[in-house]
């Protein structure tokens, strides 16, 4: 999994997993959600992200050996 913030464009980019984007879905305006063939989340965009979530607090819980 990767967290990537772009400040100059506000962007902030969850990669849950690194697999062929199948589909790309617009859930609204400002969030992208990437798919696999399998229809699997792999990943999530959110454009003005400082706006829409909390980007410069970033906690990170419980990571898999």
């Amino acid at each position: 999994m990767k967290v990537s913030y772009f400040s100059d464009t506000d962007t902030l980019y969850i990669e849950f997993r690194d697999r062929d984007i199948a589909e790309t879905k617009d859930l609204d305006e400002n969030t992208i959600l990437d798919v696999d063939s399998g229809g699997n989340i792999c990943a999530i965009t959110f454009e003005h992200a400082s706006e829409r979530t909390d980007v410069s607090h970033l906690v990170v819980e419980g990571i898999a050996a």
